[in-house]
């Protein structure tokens, strides 16, 4: 798998990725104590309305600034985004008061909207051949497997030397690290696009117009709602199984939420020659078929009337649901590469990034609600029907005898210059 580290400038990039990420992770501890330093008691709901905030950014923005950026040199796009994400970092010790919060994550959230799908889009340029670009796909879900468990343990041992307020400095450095190394990395030369301009919403709208048009998109827009339902359980309500029904102790939540990570970064590893073998229909599919399956036995231990969840079988639930979530996110990039061309490339992975967030927008607050309200059974039973009803869209929308030979869009969009993927592209 580390051969495809031997191109420099992936190298560099995925060492970006994995920096700025530690950083984020560091953002979000430190976020929740500076949040509990203002509201007090009131903490959780500044950070629901935060995270709130975080994903409509994601949701509406994206969109947008990459219609407007998609013409400016990518370089210059990562680094503006990068440096003001820093900004935005040093600006979380000075605050005050919670609306400040609000305004500083607003910021910094529009600008990882803009660095991620931009970033993301790139690699396919980088490394063109099926094989490498894999193994990118896996590594780069090993890397947000590995921050899951390595910022929270680097983010508490900090803690034990500085104050939470340094944290944001190591959020900040995180992101001018990741701007550096956009800097003095050789990124392809992309050919500018050709033609009139087309109007703003015709380039906003453009991405999800074509994931409408596209059997494998539309059904990984299905499948984004197959893998909203299991991560909202395991992030909303792991605390709630481990604390409340479990009477375990609190080092005990770090042990379940690990196996969600440990299960995911086992596909990841394995996704190269899995792939190979099967392709990615099967594959991501099958993963669509287990996570119903496994919310719903999660439920049937929770809800009224039976013995409960036992401690090892959380554990072994936590860890299918992570496996199965990695079957579906490690190779969906490769359906975003098929479906476009080098021109609406970048439409395409923004569009991704945009509807898959907007998911959480259901799931996340249907895990907390239900599960306050109802129960956590009840809970996982929801998110199961979820899931049940993103695998059905995700089979009928994914017919077996589709192949992915298929890179041209339906119908030729204005001020869009069609040309095949080329390999070997000069640099600059």
């Amino acid at each position: 798998m580390l051969s495809v580290l031997r191109n420099e400038t992936y190298r560099r990039l995925l060492a970006a990725q994995i920096v700025a990420l530690v950083g984020t992770g560091l953002l979000t501890v430190a976020l929740g104590l500076l949040a509990y330093d203002l509201a007090g008691s009131n903490a959780g709901a500044v950070l629901g309305v935060a995270l709130t905030i975080k994903m409509l950014a994601y949701v509406g923005l994206a969109p947008v600034i990459n219609a407007l950026a998609v013409r400016w040199p990518k370089k210059r796009v990562l680094i503006a985004a990068d440096l003001v994400r820093a900004a935005m970092a040093l600006c979380l010790p000075f605050i005050t008061d919670v609306w400040q919060i609000y305004l500083v994550i607003f910021l910094l959230q529009s600008a990882s909207a803009t660095f991620t799908p931009a970033f993301q889009a790139l690699i396919p340029t980088i490394l063109t051949k099926e094989n490498e670009y894999t193994l990118a796909l896996s590594l780069s879900r090993l890397a947000y497997d590995m921050e899951a468990l390595v910022s929270p343990a680097v983010a508490a041992l900090l803690l034990t030397l500085v104050s939470y307020n340094n944290l944001f400095i190591g959020t900040a450095a995180g992101f001018l690290f990741s701007a550096s190394m956009v800097t003095v990395t050789v990124l392809p030369r992309l050919a500018a696009p050709t033609g009139p301009q087309p109007s703003l919403w015709h380039r906003t709208t453009l991405g999800t117009r074509i994931f409408c048009r596209d059997g494998r998109l539309r059904s990984l827009l299905a499948l984004n709602l197959v893998v909203a339902a299991p991560t909202a359980l395991v992030l909303v309500n792991t605390v709630v199984f481990v604390r409340d029904v479990l009477q375990r102790p609190g080092t005990d939540l770090a042990l379940a939420l690990a196996c969600f990570g440990v299960g995911s970064m086992i596909v990841a590893l394995s996704a190269p020659r899995v792939l190979a073998r099967f392709g990615d229909r099967s594959v991501m599919l099958t993963g669509a078929a287990v996570i119903p399956l496994v919310l719903a036995g999660a439920s049937a231990l929770t809800l009224p009337g039976v013995p409960g969840m036992g401690w090892w079988p959380l554990l072994g639930l936590w860890f299918l649901l992570g496996a199965a979530n990695s079957t579906i996110l490690t190779p969906s990039s490769r359906l975003l590469r098929d479906a476009s061309t080098e021109e609406t490339r970048p439409y395409v992975f923004t569009a991704q990034f945009s509807l898959s967030h907007a998911c959480y927008i259901l799931t996340y607050p249907l895990a907390g609600w239900v599960g306050a309200v109802a129960g956590l059974g009840w809970a996982a039973l929801a998110l199961a029907i979820i899931a049940m009803i993103g695998s059905a869209g995700a089979f009928l929308s994914w017919p077996g005898h589709e192949d992915a030979a298929n890179t041209e869009p339906a119908e030729k969009e204005p001020g869009i210059e069609y040309t095949p993927r080329q390999p070997g592209r000069p640099r600059s």
